[in-house]
Protein backbone atom coordinates (compact mmCIF):
# COMPACT_ATOMS: atom_id res chain seq x y z
CA UNK A 1 0.00 0.00 0.00
CA UNK A 2 1.52 3.21 -1.27
CA UNK A 3 1.07 6.59 1.45
CA UNK A 4 1.83 9.18 -1.48
CA UNK A 5 -2.06 10.33 -1.25
CA UNK A 6 -1.03 11.07 2.05
CA UNK A 7 1.57 13.11 1.58
CA UNK A 8 1.45 16.82 0.68
CA UNK A 9 0.91 17.73 -2.99
CA UNK A 10 3.07 20.71 -3.01
CA UNK A 11 5.70 18.09 -1.87
CA UNK A 12 5.03 15.08 -4.29
CA UNK A 13 6.92 17.05 -7.71
CA UNK A 14 10.25 16.52 -5.51
CA UNK A 15 9.98 12.57 -5.06
CA UNK A 16 10.37 12.52 -8.95
CA UNK A 17 13.86 13.90 -8.40
CA UNK A 18 14.58 11.21 -5.92
CA UNK A 19 14.95 8.04 -7.38
CA UNK A 20 14.18 5.43 -4.80
CA UNK A 21 17.59 3.71 -4.75
CA UNK A 22 18.76 1.11 -2.07
CA UNK A 23 21.80 1.15 -0.37
CA UNK A 24 24.37 -1.30 0.02
CA UNK A 25 27.91 -2.14 -0.30
CA UNK A 26 27.95 -2.69 -3.76
CA UNK A 27 25.76 0.96 -4.43
CA UNK A 28 27.33 3.02 -1.77
CA UNK A 29 30.02 4.58 -3.84
CA UNK A 30 27.52 5.61 -6.63
CA UNK A 31 24.98 7.01 -3.87
CA UNK A 32 27.89 9.02 -2.27
CA UNK A 33 28.92 10.34 -6.04
CA UNK A 34 25.10 11.36 -6.53
CA UNK A 35 24.67 13.20 -3.34
CA UNK A 36 26.97 15.62 -4.58
CA UNK A 37 26.37 15.83 -7.92
CA UNK A 38 26.21 19.94 -9.25
CA UNK A 39 26.73 21.05 -6.53
CA UNK A 40 29.67 22.94 -7.79
CA UNK A 41 27.14 24.03 -10.47
CA UNK A 42 24.85 26.14 -8.09
CA UNK A 43 24.78 29.46 -8.39
CA UNK A 44 26.09 31.35 -4.75
CA UNK A 45 24.42 33.61 -3.13
CA UNK A 46 26.14 37.52 -3.31
CA UNK A 47 26.72 38.20 0.17
CA UNK A 48 29.65 40.41 0.69
CA UNK A 49 29.12 40.48 4.11
CA UNK A 50 30.35 37.28 4.97
CA UNK A 51 33.43 36.21 4.45
CA UNK A 52 34.35 31.79 3.95
CA UNK A 53 36.94 29.90 3.89
CA UNK A 54 38.42 26.42 4.94
CA UNK A 55 40.18 24.93 7.90
CA UNK A 56 42.18 21.89 9.25
CA UNK A 57 41.13 21.12 12.95
CA UNK A 58 43.76 18.61 14.90
CA UNK A 59 41.89 15.72 16.02
CA UNK A 60 41.71 15.32 19.90
CA UNK A 61 42.00 11.64 19.47
CA UNK A 62 44.94 11.10 17.47
CA UNK A 63 42.68 10.93 14.08
CA UNK A 64 43.54 12.98 10.85
CA UNK A 65 43.20 16.42 10.80
CA UNK A 66 39.27 17.41 10.24
CA UNK A 67 38.45 19.49 7.26
CA UNK A 68 35.79 22.11 8.08
CA UNK A 69 34.59 24.64 5.95
CA UNK A 70 33.54 28.22 7.74
CA UNK A 71 31.34 31.06 7.22
CA UNK A 72 31.61 34.74 9.25
CA UNK A 73 30.61 37.70 8.99
CA UNK A 74 33.25 39.43 7.43
CA UNK A 75 32.94 42.28 10.65
CA UNK A 76 31.51 41.43 14.23
CA UNK A 77 32.01 44.25 16.63
CA UNK A 78 31.02 42.12 19.61
CA UNK A 79 31.92 38.46 19.81
CA UNK A 80 29.76 36.50 17.75
CA UNK A 81 27.74 33.45 18.82
CA UNK A 82 28.91 30.04 16.39
CA UNK A 83 26.67 26.73 15.13
CA UNK A 84 28.79 23.53 14.68
CA UNK A 85 27.05 22.16 11.55
CA UNK A 86 27.25 18.45 10.36
CA UNK A 87 25.59 17.50 6.88
CA UNK A 88 23.17 14.75 6.52
CA UNK A 89 23.72 11.25 4.75
CA UNK A 90 22.61 8.72 6.42
CA UNK A 91 26.27 7.96 8.24
CA UNK A 92 27.97 6.72 5.13
CA UNK A 93 27.36 9.69 2.75
CA UNK A 94 27.94 13.85 2.18
CA UNK A 95 30.40 16.31 2.67
CA UNK A 96 29.40 19.62 4.22
CA UNK A 97 29.57 21.20 0.51
CA UNK A 98 25.63 20.26 0.78
CA UNK A 99 24.41 23.21 2.94
CA UNK A 100 27.36 25.80 1.60
CA UNK A 101 24.27 28.05 0.49
CA UNK A 102 22.11 27.80 3.67
CA UNK A 103 25.04 28.36 5.74
CA UNK A 104 26.08 31.42 3.98
CA UNK A 105 23.08 32.79 3.70
CA UNK A 106 22.41 31.82 8.30
CA UNK A 107 25.59 33.56 8.47
CA UNK A 108 24.78 36.63 7.19
CA UNK A 109 20.83 36.45 8.35
CA UNK A 110 21.37 35.63 11.88
CA UNK A 111 24.87 36.95 12.27
CA UNK A 112 26.46 34.20 13.64
CA UNK A 113 29.81 32.14 12.83
CA UNK A 114 29.41 28.90 11.18
CA UNK A 115 31.68 25.61 11.14
CA UNK A 116 30.62 22.78 8.80
CA UNK A 117 32.67 19.52 10.01
CA UNK A 118 33.62 17.20 6.83
CA UNK A 119 34.14 14.33 9.35
CA UNK A 120 34.97 10.80 9.00
CA UNK A 121 32.09 8.39 7.57
CA UNK A 122 31.05 4.85 7.93
CA UNK A 123 31.27 1.92 6.65
CA UNK A 124 35.57 2.61 6.53
CA UNK A 125 35.00 5.17 10.07
CA UNK A 126 32.14 3.43 12.54
CA UNK A 127 31.90 4.57 16.04
CA UNK A 128 33.30 6.74 17.34
CA UNK A 129 35.44 7.69 15.11
CA UNK A 130 32.66 10.51 13.29
CA UNK A 131 31.32 11.61 16.95
CA UNK A 132 35.48 12.16 17.93
CA UNK A 133 35.88 14.31 14.64
CA UNK A 134 32.54 16.68 15.48
CA UNK A 135 33.75 16.84 19.38
CA UNK A 136 37.69 17.81 18.32
CA UNK A 137 36.65 20.59 16.68
CA UNK A 138 33.73 21.70 19.04
CA UNK A 139 36.72 21.43 21.81
CA UNK A 140 39.45 23.79 19.42
CA UNK A 141 36.36 26.33 18.55
CA UNK A 142 36.09 26.60 22.62
CA UNK A 143 40.05 26.86 23.05
CA UNK A 144 40.57 29.52 20.47
CA UNK A 145 37.48 31.74 20.93
CA UNK A 146 39.29 34.63 21.79
CA UNK A 147 40.84 34.72 18.89
CA UNK A 148 38.27 33.51 16.71
CA UNK A 149 36.19 35.90 17.34
CA UNK A 150 33.60 33.88 19.22
CA UNK A 151 31.60 33.58 22.27
CA UNK A 152 32.65 30.46 23.98
CA UNK A 153 29.10 29.89 25.89
CA UNK A 154 27.18 30.57 22.53
CA UNK A 155 28.56 27.89 20.33
CA UNK A 156 25.83 25.29 19.50
CA UNK A 157 25.27 22.07 17.37
CA UNK A 158 23.35 21.75 14.58
CA UNK A 159 22.60 18.70 12.34
CA UNK A 160 20.16 17.31 9.72
CA UNK A 161 19.16 13.61 8.87
CA UNK A 162 22.41 11.75 10.00
CA UNK A 163 24.12 14.42 10.53
CA UNK A 164 21.40 15.23 13.51
CA UNK A 165 22.29 12.14 14.74
CA UNK A 166 25.72 12.79 14.94
CA UNK A 167 25.14 16.21 16.82
CA UNK A 168 22.82 14.52 18.97
CA UNK A 169 25.57 12.00 20.24
CA UNK A 170 28.11 14.80 20.60
CA UNK A 171 25.63 16.41 22.87
CA UNK A 172 25.78 13.85 24.74
CA UNK A 173 29.42 12.92 24.41
CA UNK A 174 30.54 16.63 25.69
CA UNK A 175 27.94 16.57 28.42
CA UNK A 176 29.48 13.81 30.04
CA UNK A 177 33.09 14.61 29.28
CA UNK A 178 34.88 16.97 31.78
CA UNK A 179 35.22 20.03 28.93
CA UNK A 180 32.93 22.95 27.38
CA UNK A 181 29.17 22.15 26.70
CA UNK A 182 27.12 23.12 23.37
CA UNK A 183 24.51 26.08 24.42
CA UNK A 184 21.55 24.00 22.37
CA UNK A 185 21.25 21.54 19.84
CA UNK A 186 19.06 21.90 16.92
CA UNK A 187 18.20 18.59 15.09
CA UNK A 188 16.23 18.66 11.73
CA UNK A 189 14.62 14.56 11.49
CA UNK A 190 17.66 13.15 13.13
CA UNK A 191 18.84 9.85 12.87
CA UNK A 192 19.16 8.42 16.71
CA UNK A 193 17.85 5.36 17.74
CA UNK A 194 19.17 2.39 15.58
CA UNK A 195 16.24 0.06 16.64
CA UNK A 196 14.25 1.99 14.15
CA UNK A 197 16.21 -0.43 11.70
CA UNK A 198 15.06 -3.88 12.83
CA UNK A 199 11.29 -3.38 14.59
CA UNK A 200 8.55 -4.61 13.02
CA UNK A 201 5.92 -2.52 14.78
CA UNK A 202 6.48 0.97 13.17
CA UNK A 203 3.58 3.22 12.52
CA UNK A 204 1.95 2.12 9.44
CA UNK A 205 2.40 4.67 7.26
CA UNK A 206 6.36 5.90 7.62
CA UNK A 207 9.37 5.48 5.64
CA UNK A 208 8.53 4.93 2.71
CA UNK A 209 9.85 7.92 0.63
CA UNK A 210 13.75 8.86 0.22
CA UNK A 211 14.74 7.36 3.41
CA UNK A 212 13.90 3.37 3.76
CA UNK A 213 14.15 1.13 6.81
CA UNK A 214 16.12 -1.01 4.24
CA UNK A 215 18.76 2.09 3.92
CA UNK A 216 18.34 2.95 7.99
CA UNK A 217 19.62 -1.02 8.37
CA UNK A 218 22.54 0.04 6.11
CA UNK A 219 23.10 2.94 7.53
CA UNK A 220 23.10 1.89 10.98
CA UNK A 221 24.84 -1.49 10.26
CA UNK A 222 27.81 0.45 8.60
CA UNK A 223 28.30 3.07 11.72
CA UNK A 224 28.08 -0.04 14.39
CA UNK A 225 30.00 -2.18 12.81
CA UNK A 226 27.26 -4.52 13.82
CA UNK A 227 23.58 -5.49 13.50
CA UNK A 228 21.44 -2.42 14.99
CA UNK A 229 19.15 -3.20 17.43
CA UNK A 230 21.20 -5.32 19.48
CA UNK A 231 22.49 -4.81 23.55
CA UNK A 232 25.25 -2.85 24.51
CA UNK A 233 25.26 0.19 21.50
CA UNK A 234 26.14 3.89 23.06
CA UNK A 235 24.63 6.65 23.37
CA UNK A 236 27.25 8.60 21.33
CA UNK A 237 25.99 6.73 18.22
CA UNK A 238 22.63 6.00 19.15
CA UNK A 239 20.95 9.23 21.13
CA UNK A 240 17.84 7.44 21.80
CA UNK A 241 20.12 4.76 23.87
CA UNK A 242 20.79 7.00 26.50
CA UNK A 243 19.78 6.02 30.00
CA UNK A 244 19.59 9.67 31.27
CA UNK A 245 19.14 12.49 29.23
CA UNK A 246 19.11 15.35 31.93
CA UNK A 247 21.65 18.21 31.43
CA UNK A 248 21.51 18.61 27.68
CA UNK A 249 21.34 21.78 26.47
CA UNK A 250 17.87 23.51 24.93
CA UNK A 251 17.10 21.18 22.23
CA UNK A 252 14.83 21.92 18.94
CA UNK A 253 13.46 19.49 16.56
CA UNK A 254 11.38 18.72 13.50
CA UNK A 255 10.59 15.85 11.47
CA UNK A 256 7.86 15.15 8.82
CA UNK A 257 4.60 13.06 9.60
CA UNK A 258 5.79 10.72 7.28
CA UNK A 259 9.22 9.99 8.08
CA UNK A 260 10.63 7.01 9.16
CA UNK A 261 12.35 9.22 12.58
CA UNK A 262 8.86 10.38 13.30
CA UNK A 263 8.48 7.88 16.18
CA UNK A 264 12.44 8.28 17.47
CA UNK A 265 11.92 12.13 17.51
CA UNK A 266 8.84 12.49 19.19
CA UNK A 267 9.43 10.41 22.26
CA UNK A 268 12.88 11.74 22.82
CA UNK A 269 11.86 15.27 22.77
CA UNK A 270 9.16 13.80 25.37
CA UNK A 271 12.06 12.40 27.41
CA UNK A 272 13.84 15.61 27.03
CA UNK A 273 10.93 17.56 28.15
CA UNK A 274 10.50 14.95 31.16
CA UNK A 275 14.38 15.39 32.30
CA UNK A 276 13.75 19.24 32.31
CA UNK A 277 15.31 19.99 29.26
CA UNK A 278 13.74 22.98 27.13
CA UNK A 279 12.58 21.37 24.18
CA UNK A 280 10.75 23.64 21.14
CA UNK A 281 9.25 20.28 18.96
CA UNK A 282 7.64 20.68 15.41
CA UNK A 283 5.55 17.64 13.01
CA UNK A 284 5.19 19.07 9.98
CA UNK A 285 1.81 17.11 8.51
CA UNK A 286 2.19 15.03 5.21
CA UNK A 287 5.85 15.44 4.91
CA UNK A 288 8.65 13.03 3.98
CA UNK A 289 12.05 12.92 5.28
CA UNK A 290 14.05 15.08 3.36
CA UNK A 291 11.27 17.73 2.61
CA UNK A 292 13.17 20.83 3.45
CA UNK A 293 14.82 20.23 -0.37
CA UNK A 294 11.18 21.50 -1.68
CA UNK A 295 11.84 25.44 -1.23
CA UNK A 296 8.35 25.95 -3.41
CA UNK A 297 6.19 24.45 -0.63
CA UNK A 298 4.38 26.22 1.95
CA UNK A 299 5.12 23.14 4.81
CA UNK A 300 8.92 23.73 3.66
CA UNK A 301 8.29 27.64 4.17
CA UNK A 302 6.63 27.41 7.48
CA UNK A 303 9.72 24.88 8.53
CA UNK A 304 12.81 26.70 7.01
CA UNK A 305 11.26 29.86 9.38
CA UNK A 306 10.44 28.01 12.01
CA UNK A 307 14.35 26.64 12.14
CA UNK A 308 15.64 30.22 11.51
CA UNK A 309 13.65 31.92 14.41
CA UNK A 310 14.38 29.19 16.63
CA UNK A 311 18.50 29.20 15.78
CA UNK A 312 17.71 33.42 16.03
CA UNK A 313 16.61 32.27 19.84
CA UNK A 314 19.34 30.34 20.35
CA UNK A 315 22.25 32.88 19.34
CA UNK A 316 21.14 35.71 20.30
CA UNK A 317 18.28 35.19 23.11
Amino acid sequence: MSTIDLVDPELRPALAQWPQASLSAETLAGRRVDALKGLDALPKPVLPDIATGEIHVASAFGAPPIRVLTYRPAASDVPLPAIVHIHGGGFVMGAPEMKDIENRIFASELKCAIYSVDHRLAPETPHPGPVEDIYSVFVWLHAHASALGLDPDRIGIKGESGGGGFAAGAALFARDRDGPKFAFQHLIYPMIDDRSAVRTDLHPYVGEFVWTQANNYFGWKSLLGTEPGGDGVSPYAAASRAADVSGLPPTYISVGGLDLFLEENYVYADRLSRAGVPVEFHLYPRAFHGFYRSPGARVTQQAERDTREALRRFLWG
